[in-house]
């Protein structure tokens, strides 16, 4: 976004006369924060499934002039709701020009700038500093020293100017002091050096700052928020006590708690061109599918829970997704095209790039575990639309399959990637009793969705173990069910047989 052009006042004595009076960051937040409450604005437009839970905590840390620390799983945000709180600083502030601290003009907080003003009294220029630039971030690693963040006695400069070390002017300040009256923000905590933790102590509480035995008592003004994985607490490092003693607010993320709203912030987040909406319909039924993976990842024995499973799996997902029906329509000549059930291999890589497996999912393998997980949402997905395999096999009910699974006890049905639209639509009609069944249950659907829909039933019960499924080379081939057991791409499911996806 553009920055709006600054105000024209230029000098100190115009800044005084126009009744500008200096305040705290702490404060500035605060007092934005309210008219934004009045007016009835989001804190943070476009971060869902956090109105209830993070970001009234964030709201109430703001009010209360708190440092932050946002502590959750990886893909939740965190830093987006860091970035995000820049909308509450003021859109221009002033500042003393060439002041490396981006002091105040009214409130210096360096001798030498004090003096610098002093001498030039009303005439002194000011400059103006957006709230774009008001914004500095850092991330924690193990090579941070104090020097980055705090400072440094500079020797050269010392000797350049004929000063004595005891003078504030030889310092090199860090990242920290220079931020003066800006959001810092540190992400990954834990992974700082707890030595260089302890150098944050003072500049938190007392808010000075110690260099080489150079005490400074400066009137520092940050807006400080940390991130940090809970899973880091182990594996990397953690945050020491006194200095998690110090950070006065600490907020817990999440991941989405329905597939509602994970499903929004795909949709919200997914980078599709718009070349490619005009394309690939994709079906909200397959995008909900493709939300149930993640959920199932989560919930998965494979897959190490304290790891997390980032919403960008199901983001970039979606691209595979679309990316895989754009794909065959390219290559098979079809202007336009729909997902399909089987386009879910096409996302593959992005599950096996963003799962963290335990020592069970090793064994099987990522591409295992990937379609286990595809197979776990179409397993669950599926008694919520059509009536329940397990009933039927213990005759509680009707068996509404029977006219499927007796035609694939003779006959078998492949579905190739390099299928047209034409020619995969003709060959799920081409099996008994499957559009009925489709029509019986979900009625009045529109051409496209019927045909996946139909695709569906069928992998719907080859994941019941009623018909047979096998995955080769992202092609899928429904059979009888024994021939789908010997010849399946899949790993063991306690709830399930071996079967297709799984």
């Amino acid at each position: 976004m553009t920055p709006s052009t600054p105000p024209t006042i230029s000098t100190l004595g115009e800044l005084r006369k126009s009744g500008y009076q200096p305040r705290s960051i702490q404060d500035e937040l605060r007092e934005n924060l309210m008219a934004k409450i009045a007016a009835g604005d989001p804190l943070f437009p476009g971060v869902l499934g956090y109105e209830e839970t993070v970001i009234p905590q964030m709201e109430r840390a703001v009010l209360a002039g708190h440092s932050m620390n946002l502590l959750g799983l990886r893909g939740q945000a965190k830093t987006r709701m860091a970035r995000g709180l820049t909308d509450l600083l003021d859109e221009w502030v002033p500042v003393v020009p060439g002041s490396v601290l981006n002091e105040d003009p009214l409130m210096p907080i360096l001798a030498s700038t004090a003096a610098q003003l002093t001498e030039q009294g009303d005439k002194a220029p000011i400059g103006w500093l957006h709230k774009s630039d008001r914004y500095v971030e850092k991330l924690a690693t193990p090579d941070v020293s104090v020097a980055d963040l705090i400072g440094d006695v500079d020797p050269i400069k010392a000797a350049n100017l004929k000063l004595d070390y005891s003078d504030e002017r030889v310092i090199a300040y860090g990242l920290i002091p220079r931020s003066h009256r800006c959001i810092f923000v540190i992400n990954e905590l834990p992974d700082l050096q707890p030595r260089i933790q302890v150098a944050l102590f003072n500049i938190l509480q007392e808010r000075d700052i110690q260099i080489r035995g150079f005490r400074m008592r400066l009137g520092l003004e940050l807006q400080f928020v940390f991130t940090a994985n809970p899973e880091d607490y182990t594996s990397r490092g953690a945050i020491i006590t006194p200095l998690k003693d110090r950070i006065q607010s600490q907020i817990l993320t999440h991941y989405p708690d329905s597939l509602d709203i994970s499903g929004q912030i795909t949709a919200q987040e997914a980078h599709v061109r718009p070349e490619q909406r005009e394309r690939v319909t994709v079906l909200p039924f397959v995008a909900d599918l493709l939300e149930r993976v993640a959920f199932a990842a989560r919930d998965s024995e494979y897959i190490d829970e304290n790891s997390g499973v980032s919403a960008r799996l199901t983001i970039t997902a979606y691209e595979h997704l679309v990316a895989g029906a754009e794909l065959r329509a390219l290559r098979t000549g079809d202007s336009q095209t729909f997902s399909r059930i089987m386009d879910l291999l096409s996302i593959l890589p992005a599950v096996t790039g963003k799962v963290e497996l335990v020592y069970e999912g090793e064994r099987e393998g990522p591409e295992k575990v990937a379609l286990h997980l595809i197979g776990k949402a179409i397993r669950t997905r599926f008694p919520e639309t059509f009536p329940d395999p397990e009933l039927v096999r213990r005759k509680k009910m009707d068996d509404v399959y029977a006219p499927i699974v007796a035609h694939f006890a003779e006959e078998g049905l492949d579905l190739l990637r390099s299928d047209t639209d034409l020619a995969y639509t003709e060959k799920l009609a081409g099996v008994p009793g499957l559009a009925d069944l489709v029509n019986r249950y979900v009625p009045d659907l529109e051409r496209e969705a019927l045909i996946v829909m139909m695709e569906f039933v069928l992998h719907g019960l080859a994941e019941h173990n009623l018909i047979g499924k096998s995955v080769v080379d992202g092609e899928v081939s429904f059979s009888d069910l024994m021939s789908g057991l010997f010849g399946g791409n899949n790993a063991d499911d306690d709830e399930a047989g071996d079967n297709g996806f799984r």
